[in-house]
């Protein structure tokens, strides 16, 4: 029966693809970065109107700086039970007008834009694999729920609460971000991810007349960058990455101040308060200097739990009925999965197969979207982890 439910949901996918492709398509047209809130209004009806028209309760969310999102509902099967989300962003880093330097176009089974593999082939998977369930009369015993923000490139600032209430509601989480690497590799684990603002306080004083008077902040910085640089661990997972400074009033003045933006990917929890720790604890070692450090890590990590590990393997044995290989890998970069693998079964990187995210060689390849959007429809109707 399994074989023959996945056999139909390919076969369907595949006499849509045109109709997927017209779908990614519109939405790739549809320049949405997340700096521009009212950019947001379009791919987020494009969802909306095909949620609804497959059945879903649509609630549009509004945002106060941000584009806001949609939250969408499947009532299916017994309510009483904990259903499974689907979790994805319309929003890009690619700034409106980038379609006429990088337009959306179709070469053989590569398709290319702004967005197209961040994440957008992703939104047109989880849409015609929902599709394919409704039109199939196929019937999760868990309800679904659909969750589409428009900040997650920018931290998720108003979203990640939401989506952590979600992720409290659900038994599983399937993310729609792109795949790892052009072989599709599932993403089962995330470094997590923090920003830490250093503001270091000196003396000013004439760097010709009176040198011994000053205290250099800018000094002071440059022992700071050396201490974070040195907690970087390659062999354990963890960067940190000073990638903004800036300081001082001009070149015969000894610097009154300075400051850096500082980046930080760690691995686990345990690990993240380690590295958090040793941030905070810097201090200064120029004399009249004093060194403020504010930020977090904002990301927890998306690690390998028992839960993850179970949805995983249900995820391996559904793709073998689709005759497809997964293989699993950790990504550098965070995702909304990060926030929910602390609440419940999460498996991440089910969208495009492609390469590019936030380059300008983005592409995804079109068979690929047909097999994802088939995979996810199996898995969505896959029995509760306890039972599989």
């Amino acid at each position: 029966m399994k074989g023959s439910t996945a056999d139909k949901l390919r076969a369907y996918l595949r006499a849509h693809r045109d109709e997927m492709l017209a779908f990614l398509e519109a939405l790739v047209r549809a320049e949405s970065p997340s700096t521009v809130p009212e950019s947001q209004t379009l791919p987020l009806n494009l969802m909306s109107e095909s949620l609804q028209t497959l059945g879903f309760q649509v609630q549009r969310v509004p945002g106060v700086k941000t584009g806001g999102g949609l939250l969408g509902r499947w009532p299916v099967g017994d309510q009483g039970e904990p259903g499974q989300l689907l979790l994805g962003h319309c929003d890009t880093v690619w700034p409106l007008g980038t379609l006429e330097e990088m337009p959306f176009v179709v070469e053989g089974n590569v398709a290319r834009g702004p967005g197209i593999y961040d994440m957008k082939a992703g939104l047109t998977q989880l849409i015609f694999a929902l599709q394919a369930l409704v039109v199939l009369d196929l019937h999760p015993d868990r309800s679904v729920v659909v969750f589409v923000n428009s900040d997650e490139e920018i931290g998720s600032i108003e979203s990640k609460e939401r989506i952590q209430a979600l992720a409290q509601q659900v038994e599983r989480v399937f993310v729609l971000e792109p795949a790892l690497g052009e072989d599709g590799r599932l993403k089962t684990a995330r470094k997590g991810v923090g920003t830490f603002y250093l503001n270091v306080e000196g003396r000013a004083a004439h760097a010709g007349l009176d040198p011994q008077k000053g205290a250099s902040a800018i000094v002071e910085l440059a022992h700071q960058i050396q201490q974070l640089s040195a907690l970087t661990d390659l062999t354990r997972g963890v960067t940190v990455n000073v990638g903004v400074v800036a300081g001082g009033v001009g070149a015969n003045v000894i610097a009154p101040s300075s400051s850096a933006v500082v980046d930080v990917r760690v691995p686990t929890a345990a690990v993240a308060a380690e590295v958090s720790a040793a941030v905070r604890g810097l201090r200064a070692v120029t004399p009249g200097t004093s060194v403020t450090i504010k930020g977090a890590i904002n990301r927890p990590p998306l690690e390998q739990t028992p839960a993850n590990r179970t949805l995983w393997r249900l995820a391996q044995s559904t793709a073998a009925s689709l005759d497809l290989h997964l293989e699993e890998g950790m990504a550098g970069g965070g995702s909304d999965g990060n926030f929910t693998s602390q609440y419940a079964a999460t498996l991440d990187g089910l969208g495009a197969v492609g390469d590019g995210a936030h380059a300008l060689h983005e592409f995804i390849y079109l068979d690929k979207m047909v097999e994802r959007a088939a995979l996810l429809a199996l898995l969505l109707l896959a029995p509760p982890l306890g039972e599989s």
